[in-house]
Parts: structure tokens; sequence; C-alpha cells
């Protein structure tokens, strides 16, 4: 069964899904990241800054490195090839999530975003999925 968890009511997104990223390279694992593409621009940005003494390696889909890489970005979730885990920044429940092991969706705190989190967490729920919720605040 496939492990999904809601990080929800998180301060800033792209800061707290860099987290998760260094705690799943720190893992030896590797990690497909979903967003629209202008978000995963930013979030390219925002993994080569996150923090001054460490790297994260990451790449877009579209780059001859990404079979080799623990982090790529993509704009939708072609294919299981990018590992086990799945990370979630989109608004839509991502097409082939069931290919994962681990589904990971951060949703921030604005009405929008959680209006759409709800409705991925209904979508998984009647698909037979039992999605654990965290509450971060931060």
């Amino acid at each position: 069964m496939i492990q999904i968890d809601f990080h929800t009511h998180v301060g800033d997104q792209l800061d707290y899904a860099c987290r998760l990223a260094r705690k799943v390279y720190a893992a030896g694992q590797q990690l497909l990241v979903i967003a629209e593409p202008a978000l995963l621009r930013t979030f390219d940005t925002r993994l080569w800054t996150f923090a001054a003494l460490e790297f994260i390696p990451h790449c877009m889909d579209d780059d001859a490195r990404c079979l080799a890489t623990p982090i790529v970005l993509a704009s939708e979730a072609k294919a299981a090839l990018y590992g086990r885990l799945l990370l979630n920044l989109g608004t839509v429940v991502p097409p082939h999530f069931a290919h994962f092991t681990r589904v990971l969706e951060v949703v921030g705190s604005g009405a929008n975003e959680l209006a759409a989190a709800r409705k991925r967490y209904r979508f998984y729920r009647e698909h037979g999925y039992q999605p654990n919720n965290y509450k971060r605040g931060d």
C-alpha cells in the first residue's frame, strides 16, 4: 500500500520542501518533485540557495543526468523512473502516483491551497488509500 503524507499549514512551502528533499537525499533515496513549471524554476533556485554549506544534487527531468541524480524536478510524474518517493507541490493528484511507494503532499496555509489539498485528500480516500495528515503551522 502506498503511504501518502500530507504536510499542511506549512509557513513556506518551498522551504519545507527543501528540508524534505535534504532528508531524502541524506537517507540515500531518490525523489521526484512535481509542480507547475514556474514553481519548479523557483524551487530549483531555492535548492541552490537553501543552505550555504550544503548541496542538494538535483536537476530537471529533461537533463541527461536525471537518471543518476537523486532529486529530479518535473512538471508531471511521467513514470516511476525516478525512485520510490514523489513530492507533490502541485494542486492536483499527480498522474502515475500509484507507481511510487510514498507520496508527500506539501500544502501551505492559504485558503486556495487548503481547498485543493482537501480535494486531493478526498480523492485518495475514495480510492482506498489512508492518507496521513501532519498539520505543521511553521
